[in-house]
């Protein structure tokens, strides 16, 4: 089977107070956040650069729907689009199209208990 999930590519959550919430965690766990959140720096097995995005969103945002939850995990993958595929083949729901941007593709599916889970096929270097 070829590699399908490669890393977590980010950690979304709601919040009441987003600034708030960076700000504290700035002020007491050390996050290096900005109007985003937190990016992690670190190499991936091939030694090349890689990150994940620690998010936190205001309570009132659509980007976590159809989920009905609180946060939303966001999964590095080697190849979007035949992963998409395959998923949908295995019966996996796939929601909307993929989306492609400078810094990677994006595509979204929902676990079997509601998860909404963003896929992305990342290209690191867009945020050096």
């Amino acid at each position: 089977m070829k590699k399908r999930v490669t890393g977590i590519g980010g950690i979304f959550f709601k919040s009441e107070n987003p600034t708030e919430t960076k700000k504290w965690y700035k002020n007491h766990l050390g996050l290096n956040t900005d109007d985003y959140g937190c990016t992690f720096w670190w190499k991936d097995e091939n030694d090349n650069d890689a990150s994940t995005q620690w998010s936190p969103f205001k309570n009132d945002t659509t980007y976590f729907e159809p989920s009905k939850k609180d946060f939303m995990m966001n999964f590095r993958v080697h190849d979007l689009k035949t992963l998409l595929a395959t998923l949908k083949e295995e019966g996996v729901t796939v929601i909307g199209d993929i989306e492609e941007y400078d810094y990677g593709k994006f595509g979204w599916i929902l676990d079997p208990e509601g998860n909404k889970i963003v896929l992305w096929e990342p290209i690191d270097k867009a945020f050096k």
